[in-house]
């Protein structure tokens, strides 16, 4: 047999394991992990194969490469090992080459405007001209800790304060106002403060949209990739908005590849886990579900308390006691609103000339109390729906999987998500002890019979409005 008869030999062999992983492993898996995969050749019993990133192969070596080994096997009983290597960086060369294009046209221009080598302008990082503005206010001292948000904290802190990379990504996420934003800024003001040499890049999800939409309209993408790999730290805020933007989501998934193969640090902040960010491909959600994902539940009393008292002291005014527990116990919705309404509530003494009282603090924050006030409970929310579908309320926490109950209790748990502050833990809780997963799968359930459903829907929006009003 000829090299060439071999070389064939071993495509066509390829070509049915392609087409039996694709089978067993499903499509969005193929396409993540099989369909980059390219034959080398084959080298004595070896089979070289090829993938374009390191992060590639630690995982198909982790995840594919015993099956595939085996799938080879049964082909051609000789073969003993697949060896996976990483293919050479295209985009780097491509970089490169544009370099060296521009180090050659600079060459050549004499004129006034020249920057010479070694000039500031020229030494300057791109990267930190990217980067939107850190708020120098948000550190980890001014953040409030407490049990709703000591894991994120903790998880934040030492992403900020490692010399090498511990998880990757970290992953925040929770409802809004709740201090995702803030900590994600104490790790930038962090890390730019001790190690000011590092090229730190926040930036909201919709910024790095509208900056990748930019670059492919001037046709300048080759800066954009060199701009966004070459960060030593990435922190993106609000990925949920690139949900169903495919050319967005698959810029920021090559973005992703190349800076975890060279050991750079990324932080990503959603409103919801990565696997339920509707919208969003399954390889990146896979990506975002491989570091540490940190969950930074509603605020209770003790913690909006004690994060007033700490806003009084940084703006050095004396707030009556009656009133920050006033407010701690009325404005539950989130920190911002919380913080929000003690600014107003100073700002109308200072302005007027009041003294800062429980009457006062009533009549400047009506509009906000009210707000708050309408804000229904979770049990009104199992006794309303329970009256609806005819079960009784017990059903709620009870153990029964019937469909007829079953399906009421998911619409308590998708209302009592979206009606309430409580944390997934805390409506599990209140569901006979519930695990959290079981209220995300809940509320997930709930919005697909929503889309085919109509009658449903109109079910689960009448009782909304009931609740509300």
């Amino acid at each position: 047999m000829t090299s060439e008869q071999g070389h064939d030999l071993t495509v066509n062999q390829w070509t049915d394991i392609s087409s039996r992983l694709r089978t067993e492993i499903g499509e969005a898996a193929f396409q993540s992990w099989i369909k980059p995969i390219s034959l080398s050749h084959r080298d004595g019993d070896i089979i070289r194969i090829t993938v374009p990133t390191r992060f590639m192969s630690d995982w198909v070596n982790a995840h594919y490469s015993d099956r595939l080994t085996a799938l080879w096997r049964d082909q051609d009983a000789s073969i003993k090992s697949v060896d996976v290597t990483v293919l050479p960086d295209r985009y780097s060369q491509a970089r490169n080459e544009e370099r060296e294009n521009c180090t050659a046209l600079a060459s050549s221009y004499t004129g006034p405007n020249r920057r010479q080598k070694g000039n500031s302008v020229q030494g300057e990082d791109k990267a930190s001209t990217i980067s939107a503005p850190v708020d120098p206010r948000f550190t980890f001292d001014s953040f409030v800790v407490g049990k709703p948000n000591e894991f994120a904290y903790a998880a934040a802190r030492r992403v900020a304060e490692a010399d090498i990379v511990p998880f990757n990504p970290l992953f925040l996420y929770g409802g809004v106002g709740l201090g995702k934003t803030h900590l994600m800024l104490a790790v930038a003001n962090h890390i730019r403060k001790v190690s000011p040499q590092r090229n730190v890049v926040y930036m909201s999800a919709e910024k790095f949209m509208h900056r990748f939409i930019r670059a492919l309209q001037e046709k300048n993408t080759v800066d954009f990739k060199d701009q966004f790999r070459s960060v030593d730290v990435l922190m993106i805020d609000d990925v949920q908005f690139i949900c169903g933007k495919e050319s967005t989501q698959e810029e920021f998934f090559h973005t992703f590849n190349a800076l975890v193969d060279q050991g750079r640090q990324i932080v990503v902040s959603a409103d919801k886990s990565p696997s339920y960010l509707e919208g969003m491909e399954e390889r990146l959600v896979s990506r975002l579900n491989c570091g540490l994902v940190a969950d930074i539940h509603a605020t209770t009393y003790e913690l909006r308390l004690g994060i007033l008292q700490s806003k009084a002291e940084r703006i050095g005014v004396e707030i009556p006691s009656k009133v920050m527990e006033f407010l701690a116990h009325k404005v539950t919705s989130n920190v911002r609103d919380l913080e929000g309404g003690l600014n107003r509530v100073v700002a109308h003494a200072q302005l007027i000339g009041r003294e800062i009282t429980l009457e006062t603090t009533q009549e400047v924050l009506h509009d906000l109390l009210r707000a708050n006030d309408r804000r229904v409970t979770i049990e009104e929310i199992q006794k309303q729906v329970s009256q609806h579908f005819n079960i009784r309320v017990s059903d709620m926490q009870s153990a029964r999987r019937a469909r007829a109950v079953a399906r009421p209790r998911q619409v308590a748990m998708y209302l009592a998500k979206q009606l309430t502050a409580r944390s997934l833990p805390e409506i599990g809780r209140k569901f006979g002890g519930r695990d959290h997963t079981t209220v995300m799968h809940a509320v997930k359930r709930v919005d697909e019979l929503r889309e085919y459903d109509p009658m449903f829907a109109e079910d689960v929006e009448l009782l909304r409005r009931m609740l509300e009003g």
